[in-house]
């Protein structure tokens, strides 16, 4: 039996051209959302895997109605065909049930792992390097060795450290405010 399954995400998309092309592409049962793809919860999609049974074959227009990303899809598929169930995408001519389908979904899931894969490889290789001894990780220091000084011989004088710290942000707005003057002595703005 061929059921579909028809998608669209928001409320001003129009279902009719996906539920036209699934009775022609012989479906017996469709189910419907109105709902993103991005939502946990697709009640048409959770109803439509509940009556699959072994020997069906799952239909829907396009890719995309099934699942945001080549994993999602993969993952979906996967399942179905460990259930027996055949996919079946009309505009993206891919169907688990022939052949060159099969052969070309497998294809998809092997680029999916070998790119999951490589992600996994780049990482450990970026661990590695910062983990060498030589190397620092983290974020370069906003304090330089100049500002240390300036604030040990501040706190060297009995200043407060509250006061260093206000001191400081004090020496940061001169120093913008003398940016901005202009040759012949006048604030810019």
């Amino acid at each position: 039996m061929l059921i579909g399954y028809a998608r669209v995400s928001i409320q001003n998309q129009n279902v009719e051209l996906q539920r036209e092309a699934l009775p022609r592409a012989g479906c017996e049962k469709i189910f419907k959302d109105k709902i993103s793809v991005a939502q946990s919860e697709h009640p048409g999609l959770t109803r439509t895997i509940k009556i699959l049974r072994a020997g069906n074959t799952l239909v829907v227009w396009r890719l995309d109605r099934l699942g945001r990303s080549v994993k999602q899809l993969i993952i979906w598929v996967s399942d179905l065909q460990a259930q027996g169930v055949q996919f079946h995408s009309l505009t993206d001519a891919i169907d688990t049930g022939t052949t060159c389908g099969r052969f070309f979904f497998n294809i998809m899931a092997s680029l999916a792992q070998m790119v999951r894969k490589l992600n996994v490889e780049r990482t450990r290789a970026g661990l590695a390097v910062v983990r060498q001894p030589e190397r620092k990780g983290g974020r370069r220091h906003k304090t330089t060795e100049s500002k240390l000084a300036s604030a040990r011989t501040l706190l060297a004088g009995r200043m407060l450290p509250k006061d260093v710290v206000v001191f400081r942000i004090l020496c940061q707005e001169l120093h913008s405010l003398t940016q901005r003057t202009s040759h012949h002595g006048h604030i810019q703005l």
